[in-house]
């Protein structure tokens, strides 16, 4: 599929810039529900059971796109149920940045207050990134894994795995990858474990998501919560208790949501269909757009300019006592963004349009008027 057809598959309205946060979804996805909905709600004899081939589809789409073998992923309904599978799972120091998404923070410590086999070593950052530079200097032998962004959702910076992996040699990697998950080209194959959702830019709503896991990370995690879902039977268990698979699928608690693997399966197929590559080469060049017409009104980037440093997110920072002006700006133009901590996240898919570059622009002139009356 060309890129110009992919994105003409999707149709939210102009002035949306906040896929950071949730990406409505496109046609692939809704034809997909729908059908699967249909198929559910009529309850047809003989057809309920092909919902149950739904697992199997969605785990190759995702190997497609991650490199991990399709028996190594297993189903999540989103990243911060992964990420707690893969925290408790842990025996050893984590080192992370408090600076993550909660879904790391509250991981590490709720299973460090749990279980007490798990430290977190909280790493001082680069202004809010992890590099390896800086991750190099703070590891002590106790560290066996090391919690990282792909792309930090505060500051949009696209994190050097490859870096990192070289830095942290044999200890376990452990990817949040729900900010750049469909939309950066990553070298997923460095990392032991990746975790991500599918409700932001892979655009599949919300109960939708996976944990890839390598050998080193299946031998050294431990599944603490593996359901009756969870075990190698080919049948669900019925009068015994049995043992944890020694797979991915350990890492499951019970049956998923069938038409959420398909919702998942089908929008992760469309972006193979077209390339990660393309959809990156795309939204840099929004991405680009956003920067120059900061510059352009004079609005501080905060994020990186490097393309190898970003993928879809562009961080602006106003001065402290213009920022409610540019927040009203932003709103009476219909432009949806993020605003946290002073600062105004804009995030562009490859379906963001001409019109919503004309809306931001008329937002940045409303801005920029009203601070120098």
């Amino acid at each position: 599929m060309h890129i110009d057809e992919f994105a003409a598959r999707f149709n939210e309205e102009p002035g949306y810039l906040d896929f950071a946060r949730v990406g409505p979804i496109g046609t692939a996805v809704i034809e997909e529900q729908n059908a699967q909905s249909d198929l559910l709600s009529r309850g047809r004899f003989g057809t309920l059971s092909s919902l149950d081939d739904e697992d199997v589809r969605v785990r190759d789409a995702v190997a497609a796109l991650t490199g991990f073998a399709a028996d190594h992923v297993v189903f999540q309904p989103n990243t911060s149920q992964g990420l707690m599978h893969a925290m408790f799972g842990v025996t050893g120091g984590v080192a992370l940045s408090m600076g993550e998404f909660p879904s790391v923070t509250f991981a590490a410590a709720r299973a460090a207050e749990s279980l007490g086999v798990l430290a977190p070593l909280w790493l001082e950052t680069d202004h809010g990134r992890v590099t390896p530079g800086n991750l190099r200097d703070q590891l002590t032998p106790a560290i066996t894994a090391v919690a990282v962004s792909l792309v930090d959702y505060r500051t949009g910076y696209l994190a050097d795995i490859e870096g990192i992996r070289q830095v942290i040699g044999d200890r376990l990697l452990i990817v949040d990858a729900i900010q750049g998950f469909g939309v950066a080209d990553a070298p997923y194959g460095v990392a032991d474990v990746v975790v991500a959702g599918g409700q932001k830019w892979v655009r599949s709503g919300w109960g939708t998501g996976f944990l890839a896991l390598s050998d080193r990370a299946l031998e050294q995690l431990t599944p603490v919560f593996s359901g009756f879902t969870g075990t190698d039977s080919e049948s669900q268990p019925m009068d015994e208790v049995l043992e944890p698979s020694t797979g991915a699928r350990a890492f499951s608690v019970s049956n998923p949501d069938r038409v959420a693997q398909a919702r998942f399966a089908a929008a992760l197929e469309e972006i193979s269909s077209v390339g990660v590559g393309p959809i990156r080469d795309r939204i840099i060049e929004k991405t680009t757009r956003i920067i120059d017409l900061a510059d352009e009104f004079g609005i501080p980037v905060a994020s990186s300019r490097a393309e190898n440093e970003r993928a879809g997110i562009v961080v602006i920072e106003p001065a402290a006592d213009q920022l409610t002006i540019l927040e009203a700006s932003l709103f009476n133009h219909g432009v949806t963004a993020t605003t946290r901590a002073g600062r105004v996240r804009l995030s562009a898919h490859v379906s963001t349009d001409d019109d919503t570059f004309d809306m931001l622009r008329a937002s940045f002139t409303s801005f920029g008027s009203a601070i120098n009356v």
